[in-house]
């Protein structure tokens, strides 16, 4: 056998491996999302998730480390959609495009979430574990925040009362989770609506009424 055919072997082997795991994965998290929904999560024990989802409890700690690490894999299935947006607001020239788009990354990623929200509920009210990683996770949508701070503070789009550290905390705040479930599912608006008028005040309460776009 040449080189060339155990190269292309080897690379056919670990493409397969990384398929089988991404299967695996994916498997685990649909019966996690089953079992939480069904049981609550702190009455599904690895053990009974291994059992459910067909897979060994190590294969369960080898990707996922714990139990909190599956509930974080869960919370973060909606920011795939997140990075698509991310690239389009790194593009868009226009600071008002780029906040509908903020708006639409909210909505998107909410909606998601709210399929969830069963499990997400009986998580926070039972376990800790949830409470650290919804923090953890706020504090890495603010971050992601300061690169479109910092290209409003460029161009000075910025309301001419705002200093961009009040701006990054506006942004944050009206992009949360709270008015989505004040508007959305307390008060019925539909996601679409819910989109538009969140893109709406961004502007409003962010872009400069002087601002004049190219």
């Amino acid at each position: 056998m040449t080189n060339d055919n155990i190269k292309t072997k080897r690379s056919y082997n670990t493409e397969l491996r990384e398929a089988q795991a991404v299967l695996t994965r994916n498997r685990i998290l649909v019966s996690a999302r089953k079992l939480f929904e069904a049981e609550g999560f702190e009455c599904v024990t690895i053990e009974k998730l291994a059992q459910t989802a067909e897979v060994s409890m190590p294969t369960i700690y080898a990707l996922f480390k714990s139990k909190r690490g599956v509930l974080g894999a869960l919370m973060d299935e909606a920011f795939p959609a997140h990075h698509v947006l991310h690239a389009e607001t790194k593009q868009e020239k226009s600071p008002k495009k780029r906040l509908m788009i903020a708006a639409k990354m909210a909505r998107q990623m909410y909606d998601i979430e709210r399929a969830q929200l069963r499990i997400f509920q009986s998580a926070a009210v039972l376990a800790p574990e949830f409470k650290q990683l919804e923090k953890e996770r706020e504090e890495r949508r603010y971050t992601r925040l300061e690169e479109s701070i910092k290209t409003m503070t460029k161009e000075k789009s910025f309301k001419k009362e705002l200093d961009p550290s009040k701006a990054h905390d506006i942004l944050w705040a009206l992009t949360g989770r709270d008015l989505y479930r004040m508007l959305v599912i307390e008060q019925h608006w539909t996601s679409e609506d819910y989109e538009s008028w969140l893109g709406q005040i961004l502007i409003k309460t962010l872009i400069d009424d002087d601002y004049n776009e190219l």
